[in-house]
């Protein structure tokens, strides 16, 4: 191992690992990351299981280094974690990093363990959320919980994307609280605040005729999300405004399930499932509202796309969503899976046009705290910091 100080042996070594590069906040962030750190001070790795949509875009990259381990997917099985594992351990060895850095509950568990098999001397990761959640089966939680609370003893250091996030993790003791802090998932708002949304080229790709309302969800297609209860808010919305039409900008295993709801719902036509997406951020820009519908979160990046480009919100109030949208604000926020309240409020707002102004103007202001380049920033500190400190100490809080 190279020695700790960076000021006797030249740039510090980052290992960034993420479970999969879908097309999710944690992951862009992670890559905006590792390229933008600054090249004369951090040598930039990243580690990633095989099979994301972000695949590409990696791999592409000249500012840091990719490698792509077998078997680390999001699936709890103990033959192919134990593998993956193994495979993590030795790939940190190849790399040798000085730091390395978690993201996603699989690759934070496995990857930090593998860190420290591997001799690395500082293992930070970030909670952009928790694996574990009350619709799980008791036991099953009860395994996940424990499992981040033995990680914890062999942590350096813990962000959370969110106070919510973070004062939870202290509540399941999965954190060391003297040993983290809360930073803000970060978007780039210099870029978004110049996009000019082409709604027209949108109406086009879904066949719309005229100007109608549009509301859009961004989201991969998974429990969490809840995507079905998206598709309940356009049933009771639609009878009142029959021209809107409601777009799914995202993907994942329940795609099919969704498929067969709007069937089942007479939604065809009206509801449109654009699937993964590289031009997320134009299509939030041409949207009348966004709509999130989440059981549980940690802070998702699209409020923060949704307030920088004008679009007004309506979204569950969970995890840190109280931290992005003020409520009647910015925004308006209702209890997970109080379908009627959402489509009450998404009501309201298409009808009221000036409303929609004065809470999109509300939402562009105060967005400094989820700029992308302080996010970096503050990580770039945080890692010459701890490589310089190389804490030791286990927090007997934790366990």
């Amino acid at each position: 191992m190279r020695a700790a100080s960076n000021g006797t042996r030249g740039r510090l070594r980052v290992a960034h690992l993420i479970t999969r590069l879908e097309l999710g906040g944690a992951q862009l962030n992670t890559l905006h990351t590792c390229r933008n750190l600054p090249a004369d001070r951090f040598e930039v790795h990243l580690v990633t299981g095989p099979g994301g949509i972000l695949d590409s875009r990696a791999r592409e990259n000249t500012e840091y280094r990719v490698h792509f381990v077998p078997g680390l997917g999001r699936k709890l099985n103990p033959v192919n974690d134990l593998l993956a594992l193994f495979r993590l351990i030795a790939c940190l060895r190849r790399i040798d990093p000085d730091v390395v850095h978690t993201h996603s509950s699989k690759a934070g568990i496995l990857g930090r363990w593998a860190a420290w098999f591997a001799g690395v001397p500082v293992r930070v990761h970030t909670f952009h959320g928790f694996g574990f959640h009350d619709a799980q089966a008791p036991f099953y939680r009860r395994l996940l919980v424990q499992a981040e609370r033995w990680t914890a003893r062999i942590t350096t250091y813990v962000l959370a994307v969110s106070m919510e996030t973070l004062k939870a993790g202290e509540r399941e003791r999965v954190l060391d609280p003297a040993r983290a802090e809360c930073l803000h998932s970060g978007v780039d708002l210099e870029s978004l605040r110049g996009i000019r949304a082409d709604r027209r080229k949108l109406l086009e790709g879904i066949g719309a005729a005229g100007d109608p309302p549009l509301v859009g969800m961004v989201a991969c297609l998974k429990p969490q999300k809840n995507p079905v209860d998206f598709l309940r808010v356009a049933e009771r919305v639609l009878p009142e405004m029959p021209d809107a039409r409601f777009l799914v900008i995202g993907d994942g295993h329940l795609r099919r399930q969704m498929e067969r709801q709007i069937h089942k719902r007479g939604l065809m036509g009206r509801v449109h499932l654009l699937g993964w997406r590289r031009d997320v951020a134009e299509i939030v820009a041409a949207l009348d509202l966004l709509v999130l519908t989440s059981r549980w979160e940690g802070l998702p990046r699209v409020f923060a796309e949704a307030r920088a480009v004008g679009v007004p919100i309506v979204a569950t109030r969970v995890g840190g969503a109280v931290e992005a949208i003020r409520d009647g604000s910015s925004g308006f926020l209702v209890e997970p899976g109080d379908v009627q309240g959402m489509a009450r409020h998404v009501l309201r707002l298409l009808r009221d046009p000036e409303l929609r102004q004065e809470l999109a103007r509300q939402a562009r202001l105060g967005l400094e705290e989820f700029d992308i380049r302080s996010m970096v920033d503050r990580q770039e500190k945080l890692y010459l910091e701890l490589a310089d400190r190389r804490p030791v100490a286990v927090p007997a809080a934790v366990g």
